[in-house]
């Protein structure tokens, strides 16, 4: 770890965020999720929210509970104390997908970009099990980690204008779950008729930060 990180800055008058480091890494989110788990189990005075992203973690706090100076002071301690182990396996969900046809029409074309056919593409995605790095970009869109590297692909050159709720996609060495529909550029090799995002429910995401995914064919 760079003597730089872990680090602390100020985000407006009501927020911090703690980065880990500036690179897309399993061992930097491990510690994310760490920290989160953290603070969740032991609430600072006046938190209020925490976002976990790949490399960073952003607190908000209430500035009418806990001055700044004193919610640096319990990040800081937080962070003295911190363990990568302090993170809990998150829960485990499993997402039916259908691969290829129209659920995923860019499964011939990743297939042709990593040299293999489409039946191997789907065994090897659908082999390990991924962790939820972080939500972003829409709401309740998961950004997977434990893409296998033989099956990193560019983006698309043109995004598509819409691309369906359920898409599971490959973007570079990511993979990712689109819970609504919205426009986008990441190969679609396959869909789940699972929701993903309601906003109806009690608790409107499916998947959490720090999940663990297996994809089951269907």
């Amino acid at each position: 770890m760079s003597h730089l990180y872990p680090r602390i800055l100020p985000v407006g008058e009501a927020a911090f965020t703690v980065e880990f480091g500036d690179a897309v890494d399993a061992a930097l989110n491990q510690r994310v999720h760490a920290l989160d788990a953290a603070l969740q189990s032991r609430p600072a005075p006046g938190l209020v929210e925490t976002v976990p992203t790949y490399r960073s973690l952003l607190v908000m706090y209430d500035p009418q509970v806990t001055a700044a100076d004193a919610m640096r002071a319990a990040l800081t301690d937080a962070l003295s104390t911190l363990a990568t182990a302090d993170a809990p396996a998150g829960r485990l969900v499993e997402i039916p997908v259908r691969y290829g046809g129209e659920w995923g029409p860019d499964l011939a074309d990743v297939a042709a970009h990593c040299g293999m056919t489409e039946a191997a593409v789907i065994a090897l995605h659908a082999q390990p099990v991924y962790t939820v790095a972080m939500l972003g970009f829409a709401p309740g869109f998961a950004y997977l980690l434990g893409l296998p590297e033989a099956l990193a692909t560019p983006r698309l050159a043109t995004p598509r204008l819409r691309v369906p709720p359920g898409s599971v996609g490959i973007a570079g060495a990511q993979t990712g779950v689109y819970a609504l529909a919205t426009p986008g550029g990441w190969r679609i090799i396959g869909r789940t008729d699972l929701p993903l995002f309601d906003p109806g429910r009690a608790e409107p995401f499916t998947l959490r930060a720090g999940d663990r995914v297996r994809f089951v064919l269907c």
